[in-house]
This record gives C-alpha cells, structure tokens and sequence, in this order.
C-alpha cells in the first residue's frame, strides 16, 4: 500500500473520531434536555427548508414516515409545531415552527456557539486561522 494511501487511511480515521468528540461536545451544550437530539434536527429542518408536510419532513430526515409522525405529535405537545390544512390536497397537514420553536433553536444555538466562542478564544491567532480554514474545506467534503 502506497504511503500516500495510508497516510490518508490515518487522516480519515483521526478526523472522524475528533469530529465525532467535537460533535458531541456540542451537543452537550444544551438548554432544553426536555426536546430530544431527534426534535432539534427536525425543528431545524423547519427552519432551513421551511413548512412541509410530515411525509416530507420524514424525506429529509432520513426516517419512515410513522417516525415522524411520533416526532411531530411530541412536538406539537410541547407548542413546538402547528399543522396547517395542506393548501392543494385535504389528505395532507403543513408542518411549521411556532414562534416557541423559532425562541428555542435561537436559544440553543446561542448556547452553543457561546460555548465554542470562549474555547475558541483560548486559542492562538494561528490556531484560529487554521480552524477557520478547516471549517470552509470540512463544508466542501460535506458538500461532496
């Protein structure tokens, strides 16, 4: 095996574990351990593709509709979520965020970048640099 291949064998293995200490060190930073990792995706989802219906929602987040289905009636439990006659097919509801929804991903991102900003601030003008380049090349693998 070529050194060039094992070097990015190495790399591969490396980043996917700090990637995966990092992510979960973000998620800890929380506000409301009462909404499940499962809600906040899907709220979030919400917010960046706008209202749908629980069969599209389902779509985007990867899960079988009856799924969703369970998500969406916690959500909407909690004011989190309002359904909206589907305005083209009466067999269908339009899923969106309620303004509690909208104040809590704000909060929890808030929380969150708050977090990384005062880790972020220990580091060097370098290190920062470096991250801040690592951040645009992580945005394009995720892209590809």
């Amino acid at each position: 095996m070529a050194r060039t291949t094992l070097d990015t064998a190495a790399l591969a293995h490396d980043l996917r574990l700090a990637v995966m200490r990092f992510s979960r060190r973000l998620r800890n930073q929380r506000v409301d351990t009462s909404v499940t990792l499962t809600h906040l995706a899907a709220l979030s989802t919400l917010k960046r593709h706008g209202a749908m219906s629980p069969g599209e929602l389902a779509g985007h987040e990867r899960v079988q509709p009856p799924s969703m289905t369970r998500v969406v009636v916690a959500l909407e439990g909690k004011g989190l979520v309002s359904r909206t006659p589907h305005p083209t097919d009466r067999r269908q509801v339009v899923i969106d965020l309620t303004p509690a929804a909208e104040a809590l991903l704000t909060e929890e991102a808030r929380a969150r970048e708050a977090w990384l900003s005062g880790r972020l601030h220990a580091l060097s003008p370098e290190d920062r640099a470096t991250l801040r380049e690592a951040a645009r090349i992580m945005d394009e693998l995720a892209a590809g």
